[in-house]
This record gives structure tokens, C-alpha cells and sequence, in this order.
């Protein structure tokens, strides 16, 4: 069993910066894919920002056109805990904000999610 744990999500004006963080506990071998989704009422969830790790660079990240240059994601791989700095803020990004992680375990990989936490950007 894996649990990912959220933090950081909140009240924010227009401008600002939030802060998020997903840990990762409970029985694994490695998390190759971790990163955050997120949701509006009535739309699918959507792609915000992944890590993939590996390759000769050790990792890639990926972005959704509408944060780069605005959100980056960063991992600390000793803490299974993956961070996403959210800076310029728009009243477009509020959503629930949901940390993934494809997870390696005896069972294969699995995918998993939290609870979400919200993001509210609104003056």
C-alpha cells in the first residue's frame, strides 16, 4: 500500500505563489513518474506537470503549455517527495491540485493518487 500525502494548497491573489508538496510512503521499490494533475468542476483532470525519471540526463519534466515558464516541478528522490512552485498566479488555475506517482512495487507498477488539495486564485 502507498499513501501520497498533499500539502501547500490555499487562498491566493492574483500574482502570487503557492507552493506544493506530495510525499510518498509505504512499500515500494521506486517511483519512476510523480507529478500533479489538476480539476475544475465539470472538466477532466488535467496534465500540469510530470517527472520522469531516467535517461542520461537522470529524469525528464514535462509541462502543460499553460504553466511553463510559470510552475516548476522539482523531486527529491530521497524523500519520494515531489514539489510544485507556482509562481504568477492566474484566476485560471484554481482547481484541485492532484499529486500521481506510478509507482514500482512487487505487484508491478501501479498508479496512484491523493486526496487532491485546492488552489483558489481569486482577488
Amino acid at each position: 500500500q502507498v499513501q501520497l500525502v498533499e500539502s501547500g494548497g490555499g487562498l491566493v491573489q492574483p500574482g502570487g505563489s503557492l507552493r506544493l508538496s506530495c510525499a510518498a510512503s509505504g512499500n515500494f521499490f521506486s517511483i519512476p513518474v510523480m507529478g500533479w494533475y489538476r480539476q475544475t468542476p465539470g472538466n477532466q483532470r488535467e496534465l500540469v506537470a510530470t517527472s520522469l525519471s531516467g535517461g542520461i540526463s537522470g529524469g525528464t519534466t514535462n509541462y502543460a503549455d499553460s504553466v511553463k515558464g510559470r510552475f516548476t516541478l522539482s523531486r527529491d528522490r530521497a524523500k519520494n517527495t515531489v514539489y510544485l512552485q507556482m509562481d504568477s498566479l492566474k484566476p485560471e488555475d484554481t482547481a484541485v491540485y492532484y499529486c500521481t506517482a506510478l509507482v514500482r512495487t512487487l505487484g508491478g507498477q501501479i498508479d496512484y493518487w491523493g486526496v487532491g488539495t485546492q488552489v483558489t486564485v481569486s482577488s
